[in-house]
């Protein structure tokens, strides 16, 4: 009855390049005074265990996200449950705080030092088309699942990228391709496992642990890693989709005829438009260098007769550089946007906003448009519909911000030879697109915060103003209140300290900071 895409544990011994119980650590390593700990925890693992300086370290810490990456003391390349137990307990016994990472595309605060647990490893997926669930190892990619859930005619609510982690893409909320027909992927989990700081392996649901069950839909960084997560599919085969994208002379049209027009579609219908300044670059095609682009993403659950009406109002604006609309399985729905799938350096912002005027964001516009100092990629996701909607009765989750309409992101890519190069202007520049949307803004979205998030480095330290005006915008205040108290309890030594979200949270009575604050 079930679909095993991929083993969630492979066999073997601890692989090329792992730390072997015969090397003793260096002198600067947090385990130097006890090497025979060391010893004993490699020989308690399944999968490698890597120091700085040996085969396999620069590649087992390094993910999606090129400018930023992990410097840990120690790498777990952890292949189930069992070995991240294990490497919570060596960690705790150490006072090593914890990173966990399976393909760090939203990487958005690094560790230098602690203890990294890579679960790349833990990459399985097996579909139960009966029961219409799937159950995903903590390594599990989006495309996995879309393809395994495909065969039974089913689908999840994943976002547009098939290389995007599930678990840590789930735990932020999950706002997906089909979000405003179906809600948060988080309102769909059913059951989580995981490892708390006590190194012990938990099976949380709402029956089992309603408030840590609760807590970790939307606000799950920081209370422990997770190894496997359950959740429910939905009876999805095909939709009609696809983008419309315009040229440079209708880019102000189709922003403003965009904005009028999603105040007039039905729920079934989720939608984006980004704006793109492309760099005139031989590695692109020739059909996009130096062009400045308006794309609008559709997704519709509806019929193509329907939805062929829905866009009349866009394909209005004016003659389309393409039109790619169309019927399609759902297994194609990541070429609706077509986000790119090579590993790359970029800095990432974002606000969550309860509304907007077409001049505010033609300020945006102008600019990261491209007179920008940096390119910068714009790209505004119409929410409301289904995730204004807790994910069950009496389900108390942590996402934040339901009442949101639109999601505001900005990314910019960076060099990765020298991501520092460009990082304080883009950094610069995205303070200022977002200042235009202050009036409006509610707070941020955790799941588009990429790279630069501040705070909780190198020592973990959590009182960097700019690491808590993030933290404090991802969630209201009493949630973020009630997150760090249920912290306080799952985590009192701050182990699993290197994410926003994991902050303490304001004060009673004092404001949430918006992305302007920063």
């Amino acid at each position: 009855m079930e679909s095993n895409h991929h083993n969630d544990r492979t066999t073997g011994d601890h692989g090329t390049g792992g730390h072997r119980s015969g090397h003793h650590p260096t002198p600067d390593h947090p385990t130097s005074g006890d090497p025979e700990a060391l010893a004993v925890f490699v020989r308690r693992v399944r999968g490698p265990v890597f120091l700085p300086g040996d085969d396999g370290y620069d590649a087992e810490r390094s993910g999606f996200q090129l400018a930023y990456r992990h410097r840990p003391a120690v790498i777990v390349g952890a292949e189930g449950a069992d070995d991240v137990a294990a490497a919570v307990d060596f960690a705790a016994g150490r006072g090593l705080p914890v990173a966990v990472q399976a393909t760090g595309h939203g990487l958005s605060v690094a560790t230098d030092g602690g203890l990294l647990i890579s679960t790349r490893r833990m990459a399985g997926v097996r579909v139960d088309p009966v029961a219409g669930t799937a159950r995903v190892g903590a390594g599990a990619v989006w495309g996995q699942v879309v393809e395994a859930a495909a065969r039974y005619g089913l689908a999840p609510l994943n976002g547009s990228a098939p290389g995007v982690g599930v678990v840590g893409y789930t735990l932020g909320g999950g706002v997906g391709v089909l979000a405003r027909t179906f809600g948060f992927a988080a309102d769909r989990v059913r059951a989580v496992e995981l490892v708390t700081a006590d190194a012990r392996r938990r099976r949380v649901t709402a029956d089992s642990d309603p408030e840590l069950f609760g807590a970790l839909l939307g606000g799950g960084h920081g209370f422990g890693v997770v190894t496997e997560m359950e959740f429910g599919l939905l009876p999805v085969a095909r939709l009609y989709g696809g983008r419309l994208v315009f040229g440079a002379d209708l880019v102000e049209d189709a922003l403003a005829a965009y904005v009028r027009w999603t105040e007039t579609v039905p729920d079934e219908l989720t939608s984006s438009v980004a704006l793109i300044a492309y760099p005139d670059i031989p590695q692109l095609p020739a059909a996009l260098r130096g062009r400045y682009l308006a794309q609008i993403r559709i997704a519709y659950t509806g019929s193509v007769a329907a939805g062929e009406r829905l866009v009349a109002p866009l394909r209005a604006v004016g003659p389309r550089v393409s039109d790619e609309l169309r019927e399609m399985p759902y297994a194609e729905s990541h070429t609706i946007h077509q986000d790119p799938s090579d590993p790359h350096a970029y800095l990432g912002d974002n606000a969550l906003l309860s509304g907007v005027d077409a001049a505010a964001l033609w300020r945006v516009a102008a600019l990261t448009g491209p007179a920008a100092p940096v390119m910068c990629v714009v790209q505004l996701n119409h929410l409301g519909g289904a995730l204004t909607a807790a994910g069950g009765a009496g389900r108390r989750d942590a996402v934040g911000h339901r009442d949101a309409r639109f999601a505001l992101r900005l990314l910019s890519p960076l060099d990765a030879a020298d991501p520092a190069a460009d990082q304080e202007t883009a950094r610069a520049l995205h303070a200022e697109a977002l200042a235009a949307v202050a009036p409006w803004t509610v707070g941020r979205s955790v799941n588009f915060l990429f790279g630069g998030g501040g705070g909780g480095g190198g020592s973990g330290d959590r009182t960097d103003v700019g690491a808590a005006a993030v933290a404090r915008g991802v969630h209201e205040a009493d949630t973020h209140r009630r997150l760090a108290a249920l912290r306080a309890v799952h985590d009192p030594a701050g182990l699993f300290r290197f994410h926003p979200s994991a902050l303490p949270g304001p004060r009673a009575g004092e404001p949430v900071a918006g992305p302007a604050g920063r």
